[in-house]
């Protein structure tokens, strides 16, 4: 009914004490879908064979553990630790790439083992989109200014990619693309450049030579309102630099670089909140970026609990939830109102599957004898 996707008010799923808004688009993407798809093909057609993960596949702890079960084993952990070292392996083993893409050096480690990284790649499409985007721009002179997490896999990737054919540089946030910019103006020294953004800057990075033709790109699950606002703050600190007429010889038009998903879930959860509610909760992994983002939009709005799955929620009235300010786990107590109805609001990561979304609504709702049944739920929205 909503093929154009331009629509992002929630389901409304009224069980009567409790209502519980679903956010328009939530869960898996379809480079999640694609990436396990072809992870547990790969095990059915590869019997006997050492079958390796370079990393997380993505960053859902119940799918990895799925993947494990079926006899996967990672190489890395999340950061980039090796868990397997690379001299183990042999040509006849199979390592699957994940969905965030790898390095080039990480490829060519593989390949001089013999073991071909193109067939069993798992990138998503979407920052496969990146790397093209950042290889234009680099033949045109420009240096790749990338807004990402620095320890970020796919962040890693495409780094490696753009470093490859142009000098990079990753900006974590505003507050970094703000001191990146006293380096454009000569404000600040050249030589303190290299302390401050020590890990996030490729080989022989000259910053009187390389800061003066710049193009944004991002990892493709920030906050798009985030990167929006940093390429448009570069964009005017050029202009004031070098003047408005020549805008294009120093600032490339990169356009935006987010995923469709995580551009579809983010106006979701805006189009969510514009509902009145008592809270909203976020399901997905704690290291997952996109899902992250999702949390901070909500938290802006009303009391939000990001959980990873349904055995968080421990009672009616506590919940164990991941503040991911302070990366830790909380217990809060009386988190549903006493009132009736409860007003619900709820969403989840890229990474998420949608039986977990499910498994949360479920517990929720059971803790009100007279609620109505899903199948009644299902025939007032048919």
């Amino acid at each position: 009914m909503d093929k154009m996707k331009k629509d992002f008010t929630p389901t409304l799923l009224d069980f009567g004490p409790v209502h519980i808004y679903l956010a328009r688009h939530f869960g898996f993407c379809y480079g999640v879908e694609n990436a396990i798809e072809i992870a547990f093909r790969t095990v059915e057609e590869n019997p006997g064979k050492r079958i390796f993960l370079l990393s997380e596949m993505i960053h859902n702890p119940q799918v990895n553990a799925d993947l494990q079960s079926h006899g996967i084993i990672f190489l890395q952990d999340t950061y980039g630790k090796q868990l397997v070292p690379f001299e183990e392996l042999k040509s006849d083993d199979v390592v699957i790439i994940p969905a965030f893409g790898t390095t080039l050096e990480i490829e060519k480690k593989l390949n001089d083992i013999g073991i071909p990284t193109e067939k069993f790649n798992t990138t998503c499409p979407f920052v496969e989109k990146v790397w093209n985007r950042s290889e234009v721009i680099a033949k045109k002179n420009y240096t790749i200014v990338i807004h990402g997490k620095p320890n970020h896999e796919e962040t890693r990737a495409t780094f490696s990619h753009a470093a490859a054919n142009a000098s990079s540089v990753v900006v974590k946030d505003m507050k970094q693309a703000q001191e990146l910019a006293k380096y454009i103006t000569g404000e600040k020294k050249p030589a303190q450049f290299y302390d401050e953004f020590k890990g996030q800057y490729s080989a022989a990075f000259a910053v009187e030579k390389d800061l003066v033709k710049i193009g944004v790109v991002n990892q493709t699950t920030m906050l798009a309102s985030d990167t929006q606002a940093i390429a448009d703050f570069l964009k005017q600190v050029m202009i004031q630099q070098y003047g408005i007429d020549n805008t294009e010889e120093h600032f490339a038009d990169t356009r935006d670089t987010l995923c469709y998903a995580t551009n579809d879930n983010q106006s979701a959860v805006a189009g969510m909140l514009e509902t009145k509610a008592d809270l909203a909760i976020v399901v997905g992994g704690y290291n997952s970026s996109n899902t992250s983002h999702l949390v901070e939009l909500c938290e802006e709005k009303l009391p939000t609990y990001f959980i990873s799955s349904e055995e968080k929620i421990l009672s009616e009235k506590d919940i164990l939830h991941y503040d991911f300010h302070t990366q830790q786990e909380i217990l809060t107590s009386n988190y549903l109102p006493l009132k009736e109805p409860v007003k619900i609001l709820i969403t989840s990561g890229a990474s998420c599957p949608d039986a977990l979304v499910e498994g949360v609504i479920n517990k929720l709702t059971g803790y009100y004898p007279s609620k109505k049944t899903i199948e009644e739920i299902m025939i007032h929205l048919k």
